[in-house]
């Protein structure tokens, strides 16, 4: 069946109250869907947006209110039907029906995926003062054991646990952050880039130990010993868990989906091979037509980006658009914005806008590929550069070029950050 064949289906089911599950759900009206649109939630909490759990609410700045991603009001305003409590336990293509842990089955005309992620198992049993950050529970439990008071200690350098220890050194707790890796961010922005997030860290008198892993974590909330590789130890009253994630795509084991690192799908975000369901956010790993491989992206923006072109190719079968956006994630981490777009962790830094060494530096690292073309970019407190870096990458300019252009700017007068 090509595209141009394809009807509206009468009735979309959405898997997951995630920030892509109800972007989704709001995209669809918003793209003129007038149908009925259901939204599945596997906790019982109404739908909250997750980058503060890590942030403001470990704070105290915000709750779970304050985080809401929709409310009661606006989804009947919006026409969507939201169960929540019950986690979706099968996908039955052939019936088109999804299948919750208690029996319930709906049926869909199409079916968008958006599970999310899950923490990476804790090789260390989880318990009170041994904790992941996943749910706005979990950092509502890390809070109460902040304001216990006591050392923490953060296993795993990269952006939660490097912003839960910045959470906690907002809250005047002594921090140490444990990784295996000499730079934990490296994998993400370079070499050189990392650097700055260790220096950072650093500065705000957070603890690392890097380069050696941890073989156990013993003792109970207030006293606890963490154990490493090279056979040091740290003690900490609290250790909050942040080694990655991993696509929540187990529940479709029996569904015929194609899954590897995510449910795999095409350029349009449709699942292969099946026609009727699509994915979106961090459980999916679509065709992007400009990379060599599939990606899956685990950040907010991504969620919402992709949720939006989901909802048109649904809403509009006769208009299928690809996803092919430019990679752009952000952390905040001690008063400091970072803001990464392309790839920059792919080829060298071509070279540094700004004074990285001052209290509270506005600044640029702008990369370059072989040829000199721009492709990646990471801005610390200056969105503005960011904004035009990433039309920068979008038209192909050249790298020097624009870092030249930015330079220009930040010393022509007061520039908006």
């Amino acid at each position: 069946m090509t595209a141009a064949a394809r009807a509206v289906p009468d009735k979309v089911v959405i898997v997951g109250a995630s920030v892509a599950g109800v972007a989704v759900a709001r995209a669809l009206r918003a793209e003129g869907y007038d149908r009925e649109i259901v939204l599945l939630g596997a906790e019982a909490d109404w739908p909250y947006d997750k980058p503060p759990l890590s942030k403001e609410v470990l704070c105290g700045h915000s709750d779970r209110v304050r985080t809401s991603l929709i409310t009661r009001d606006e989804a009947r305003e919006l026409a969507i039907d939201v169960h929540l409590g019950l986690a979706a336990e099968e996908l039955d293509i052939a019936e088109r029906e999804v299948v919750l842990a208690d029996g319930e089955r709906f049926g869909y005309g199409a079916c968008v995926i958006a599970t999310g992620a899950t923490p990476r198992p804790s090789p260390w049993p989880l318990r009170l003062g041994v904790h992941e950050l996943r749910t706005v529970r979990d950092s509502l439990a890390i809070r109460e054991r902040f304001l216990a008071g006591g050392p923490v200690a953060v296993v795993g350098g990269g952006f939660i646990g490097s912003e839960v220890a910045s959470s906690a050194r907002t809250l005047g707790l002594p921090v140490t952050i444990l990784d295996p890796l000499e730079a934990p961010m490296e994998r993400l922005v370079g070499a050189a880039a990392a650097r700055l997030f260790t220096d950072l860290a650093g500065r705000h008198v957070t603890e690392l130990r890097l380069g050696h892993g941890v073989v156990a974590i013993e003792g109970t909330a207030g006293e606890l010993t963490v154990r490493l590789t090279d056979g040091s130890t740290v003690k900490a009253a609290t250790a909050v868990i942040g080694i990655g994630v991993l696509p929540n795509d187990g529940w479709l084991a029996s569904s015929g989906l194609l899954l590897d690192n995510g449910v795999v799908c095409d350029e349009f975000c449709r699942a292969v091979g099946a026609e009727d369901v699509f994915a979106a956010g961090d459980v999916a790993r679509w065709h992007h037509l400009e990379q060599a491989a599939p990606e899956r992206v685990e950040h907010w923006t991504n969620a919402v980006d992709q949720a939006g072109f989901v909802a048109h190719n649904i809403a509009h079968p006769d208009d299928q658009r690809p996803y092919a956006p430019i990679p752009y994630v952000w952390t905040d981490q001690y008063g400091w914005k970072f803001q990464i777009v392309g790839h920059p962790e792919s080829v060298s830094c071509h070279e540094v806008v700004g004074d990285l060494t001052v209290e509270r530096p506005r600044a640029a690292l702008v990369y370059a590929d072989a040829g000199g073309r721009l492709v990646g970019a990471l801005t610390v407190n200056w969105p503005r550069a960011l904004a035009d870096l990433r039309r920068g990458i979008a038209d192909g300019v050249n790298a020097e070029g624009a870092a030249r252009a930015l330079a220009e700017r930040a010393t022509a007068g007061p520039v908006k950050t």
